[in-house]
């Protein structure tokens, strides 16, 4: 499904008037984990100068970038300094120093996404505000200042206790199911959101470029890992209805356009078992729900977000196949320097296809790379998912 919105801006680095594109500018990433390698490797088609911050010096970008900058992406002084030389600056963390980069966008630098989008989306709090304000469907919630305000909401539950700021990948969380579970709420500011009887979690990647031309990638179905609460599994596309698949689709397209907002948008859903669609979070980055995409769609989530940024035409994201994309974590029990166990095993079936992050050290449930799988009938894709699972362990 594309969708075309046409504003009168003018991006820098291309002209569609001319057909000129100025792939000469230096470009910086705050953040220098697996989405950033991931990032540089579609970069590389366009020949980008690409610039990295990460205060991890054996971080998974480290040697793939022209320049690598040792530093906190959280430090303003680190960010302006990191900055004042570029020409675009992007992101592939949301846990980044907003003022800065505000200081950068006013000193010319293009910054995508916009700060405001960033930092909207850093809080919880006033992301489930805005789908409320802008009448995008969401689980009931209520704000909560404390765990002993939490407290007071004994009628709302079962829920989540979700920190307001920084939580990442299932962190940040917690089930309050009765009352005796509120002594795991949060002691700081969050929002107790009503538990949701879904049928399924679908995503969403949304793109829109600086010309407003936005499109959709197909609906994803994921599984979730009941331990970790990070993503298992997924599929492409989601074994849902034409008319969700609409449903979701007209939601990602509303967010990203009332935010007018320039690169990709990772948009999470429930659908319920009522056959209602809420949307339970968003990441203004490539995401984990997108990853499939590299082998799966004729353009890759990240080539996409190159060109929304850019102000490039966005691609097909048609798919090739019906694809799976299965998480790599670390195995419970195992910490230091990682070894992969059964790649040579999945390897001999059609269709799958490694990718390792880079990390040297593994520790339970840390994202050490993932696979895709493309096949042509669903159970057999189900089937090799089944057979990657049970094969692909990561010790030490």
């Amino acid at each position: 499904m594309v969708w075309r919105v046409w504003y009168l801006i003018k991006p820098s680095y291309f002209c569609g008037m001319t057909n000129q594109f100025n792939n000469s500018i230096n470009v910086g990433i705050l953040g220098g984990g697996q989405l950033g390698r991931m990032l540089i490797q579609a970069a590389i088609d366009l020949d980008l100068h690409i610039y990295i911050l990460d205060p991890d010096p054996d971080a998974p970008c480290r040697h793939l970038c022209q320049n690598f900058v040792l530093g906190s992406f959280n430090d303003y002084d680190t960010v302006i300094s990191f900055g004042k030389d570029l020409d675009l600056i992007t992101i592939e963390i949301e846990s980044v120093n907003i003022e800065a980069l505000k200081e950068l966008q006013k000193r010319g630098k293009q910054i995508f996404p916009q700060p405001e989008v960033i930092e909207l989306i850093q809080d919880k709090r006033v992301q489930k505000q805005f789908y409320k304000k802008n009448n995008i469907p969401t689980a009931d919630f209520v704000l909560t200042d404390n765990q002993s305000h939490t407290k007071t909401f004994k009628d709302f539950l079962p829920a989540f206790h979700k920190l307001g700021k920084g939580g990442y990948d299932g962190k940040g969380v917690q089930a309050i199911l009765t009352v005796a579970d509120f002594n795991k709420a949060f002691h700081a500011p969050g929002l107790l959101e009503k538990r949701v009887d879904f049928e399924k979690e679908i995503s969403v990647i949304v793109a829109r470029n600086e010309y407003g031309e936005v499109k959709t990638f197909p609906v994803v179905e994921m599984v979730f890992d009941p331990v970790y609460n990070l993503v298992d599994y997924l599929i492409s596309p989601a074994q849902i209805s034409q008319t969700h698949k609409q449903i979701a689709n007209d939601i990602a397209v509303k967010i990203i356009s009332s935010l007018e907002m320039v690169g990709i948008l990772a948009v999470e859903m429930f659908l319920t078992k009522e056959g209602e669609i809420l949307v339970n979070e968003i990441a203004p980055r490539p995401h984990n729900s997108g990853h499939q995409s590299i082998k799966a769609n004729i353009t890759s989530q990240y080539e996409q977000h190159w060109r929304a940024i850019l102000g490039l035409p966005l691609g097909d994201t048609n798919p090739h196949k019906l694809s799976a994309m299965v998480n790599i974590l670390g195995n419970k029990g195992f910490e230091g320097e990682a070894i992969y166990v059964g790649l040579q095993e999945i390897l001999k079936k059609e269709g799958v296809n490694i990718h390792l992050y880079g990390k040297k050290m593994t520790k339970p449930s840390r994202k050490m790379g993932h696979i895709i799988i493309l096949d042509e009938n669903l159970v057999s894709l189900q089937q090799k998912v089944k057979f990657v699972k049970e094969t692909v362990k990561v010790i030490a």
